[in-house]
This record gives structure tokens, sequence and C-alpha cells, in this order.
């Protein structure tokens, strides 16, 4: 499984994207709607809500583009300036990857059609309140993209550690916000990882 996920890159990423679009169109749509699991966890994250854990969610989950653009920029600034071609290599897979799963993503979403969950249930109460769909999370897709692709091309546990620690913040954020169902994150952990790993051929 391994090898086809490198030798045949591509192939893996459009059966993902099939997998995805067709069997969890049917799941995030009328057929299998969002649990009351689901329900649940957004009303017990918003009635638990402080104005400090709020305020500091919320300054999280816009981070998720300086992240996804400021990581791969700051590669191959480092790489230029020192003339290090391997860290070029690195930005340029680092934005592939999170380009790429973005682009599924708004394919996903353009199938899917999942309401947000406020829309869905008037008694989840978001902190605002967001556009588009809500399968899978964008914020989670990108930032795992991100985490994911920068802690394959630097297997380090002091790279490793705060980069999924700040996409899990901002992953979490977006079921604090009330903007995502827990299904929606996992959905796009998934997505973002798996496009990341897919993708690592970008750095031999």
């Amino acid at each position: 499984m391994m090898s086809l996920l490198f030798k045949q890159p591509l192939r893996f990423i459009f059966a993902f994207v099939f997998c995805i679009s067709t069997g969890c169109s049917l799941y995030a749509q009328e057929v299998v709607p969002p649990t009351r699991w689901d329900d649940r966890v957004l009303i017990n994250m918003a009635n638990n809500r402080t104005p400090e854990k709020t305020a500091f969610l919320r300054w999280m989950t816009n981070t998720q583009l300086y992240g996804d653009i400021g990581v791969p920029a700051g590669l191959l600034i480092g790489g230029i300036a020192s003339g290090n071609k391997e860290m070029r290599q690195n930005a340029l897979y680092v934005a592939s990857s999170t380009a790429v799963s973005a682009g599924i993503m708004t394919l996903i979403k353009h199938f899917v059609k999942r309401p947000r969950p406020f829309i869905r249930n008037v008694k989840i109460i978001p902190v605002y309140r967001a556009g588009s769909t809500s399968f899978p999370s964008g914020h989670t897709t990108s930032t795992f993209s991100t985490a994911t692709a920068l802690s394959l091309a630097y297997p380090k546990w002091y790279v490793i550690a705060p980069a999924y620690l700040w996409a899990g913040t901002v992953s979490y954020s977006r079921m604090y916000l009330g903007e995502h169902y827990p299904t929606d994150v996992v959905g796009g952990v998934a997505l973002g990882a798996g496009t990341a790993a897919s993708l690592l051929f970008l750095r031999k």
C-alpha cells in the first residue's frame, strides 16, 4: 500500500477524491445527517465558552492563512538566502501540499453541500456565521496539510510538536466557534494529512 502511495501519487489522490466526493456526500447530506453526538459536542462547547477562550480561539482560527503561506514562504526565503536546495524543495513540497488539499477540499464541498451546524440546528449558536458549506473543514484541511508536510520534510520532535499543536488548536477552534461538526474536522484531518503524504515524491 505504501509503495503504491508514493509510486502513483496522482492516482491515489484521484481515487481519494472520488471516494470522498461520492461516499461522504451520501454521509453528509440526507442519507446519514450529522449525528446527535455532533450536535451535543457543539452545544456543550458553546455552553462552556468564556470571553478569554473565545478571544484566543478566534485569534487562533485566523492564524490559518498566515501559517499556510508563511511556512513555505519562510522556507523559500531561507533556501534562497543560504543557497540550500533542499530547503527550496521543501518549500515547494509544503506549498504544493497545501494548495492541492485546498483544491480537493473545495471540490468535495461542492459535491457534499453539508450545511453549517448553526443552519441545521438553531440550538447551536456560532460566534460568527461563516459562509460556504461545512464538510470538510477548510481550516483543518489546510493546516493539517501544512503541518504534515512540514513534519515529513523535517522529522524532528521540535518541528512536529509545534506544527501539530498549531493545526490541532486551529481545528478545535472551528468546533468551539460553532462553525464545524467534529466529523467535518475529522474529514479535514484525513484529507490534509493524506494529501501531504501522497505528495512526498516532490522532495525527491
